[in-house]
C-alpha cells in the first residue's frame, strides 16, 4: 500500500528513543523529511547516528519559548509542517496519592499535557498552510482506564484525550485531522522500568506483575514500538483521510490497568 508520505514533513517531540525514534525512522522510510526534539543529549546523539537524514533539537517540551523557536526552525528548514506527532511523556512517580511528592505529580502533568499543548500552540499556524495536515497526540490505555498508584500519569494521559477531541473540533475547518494513539503495554525499558516500580511498591517479584498486568490483555503479550507507528503512518496518510477526533487503542485488547 502506497502511503503517499513521500516529502511530507513531520515534526516528532521526544523522538530520541523508543517509540519516539521508531517513529522517526518509520516516516523516513516513507520518504518524509522529519525533524525531532528530545530533551536527553544522549539519546538525540544516538539517534543523529542511527538516522542522520533526521535532524534532532535540544528541547525540553515544558519550555514553552524553546518549543516554538525549535518548531519554527524546523517549519522553516523544511519549508512548512504537515504532521505534528506529540510523543513526549514521562512514567511520573508511582504510589497512593497521599504518598507521591506534589512537584513530582505537577511535574508529570506539565511534561505530558502541558508539554502537548505548547507543541500543539506552536505547531498550528503552519498546519494551518498544508494540504495535509495531521496532528497525532500520544496517550495511553491510561487514557481511559484507571491506573492505581499511577494516578498523575493516568490524570495526564485523560488530558491529553479531551485536548485531542476539542482540537479535532476546533481544526476541522482547516482541515487538520487531530486524533490520539492509546498505547497499551508497550515492550521496551520504559515499561520495564514502570512494572518494576510498581512491584518494589508491592512488594511482589517483577515477573508475578509482568504476568498479571499482561493478563489483563486478550492476547497477553506486548505491543511493540512498530505496532504504534504502523497505526501513525496510516492515520497520516491520505488513507486515513476521514479519520479525526478519534481515540485508537493498540493495546492486544487491554481491559484493564492492574
Amino acid at each position: 500500500m502506497d502511503l503517499q508520505l513521500e516529502g511530507a514533513r513531520i515534526f516528532v517531540s521526544a523522538g530520541g528513543s523508543g517509540i519516539g525514534r521508531q517513529i522517526v525512522g518509520a516516516f523516513l522510510e516513507e520518504g518524509a523529511s522529519v525533524q525531532y526534539c528530545d530533551v536527553d543529549a544522549a539519546s538525540l546523539d544516538a539517534t543523529a547516528q542511527a538516522l542522520p537524514d533526521a535532524r534532532g533539537h535540544h528541547c525540553d517540551v515544558a519550555d514553552r519559548a524553546t518549543v516554538q523557536a525549535v518548531i519554527e526552525t524546523s517549519a522553516a528548514e523544511m519549508g512548512g509542517l504537515d504532521i505534528l506527532v506529540n510523543n513526549a511523556g514521562i512514567a511520573g512517580p508511582t504510589g497512593r496519592l497521599e504518598e507521591v511528592d506534589a512537584k513530582a505529580w505537577e511535574h508529570c502533568i506539565t511534561i505530558n499535557l502541558v508539554g502537548q499543548y505548547n507543541c500543539a500552540r506552536a505547531a498550528i499556524p503552519f498546519l494551518r498552510d498544508s494540504p495535509n495536515a495531521s496532528m497525532i497526540n500520544i496517550s495511553s490505555a491510561a487514557g481511559k482506564f484507571g491506573y492505581p498508584m499511577r494516578t498523575a500519569y493516568a490524570a495526564s494521559k485523560w488530558g491529553v484525550v479531551g485536548l485531542t477531541k476539542s482540537l479535532s473540533m476546533e481544526l476541522g475547518s482547516a482541515g487538520i485531522r487531530v486524533n490520539a494513539i492509546l498505547p497499551g503495554i508497550v515492550a521496551g525499558d520504559r515499561q520495564d522500568a514502570v512494572l518494576q516500580s510498581k512491584a518494589d511498591k508491592l512488594g511482589v517479584p517483577f515477573e508475578e506483575l509482568e504476568r498479571a498486568a499482561l493478563g489483563h490483555t486478550s492476547l497477553a503479550e506486548y505491543v511493540t514500538a512498530q505496532d504504534i507507528s504502523d497505526q501513525i503512518l496510516f492515520l497520516c496518510s491520505r488513507r486515513g483521510a476521514h479519520v479525526s477526533g478519534q481515540a485508537i487503542s493498540v493495546c492486544g485488547d487491554l481491559q484493564s490497568l492492574y
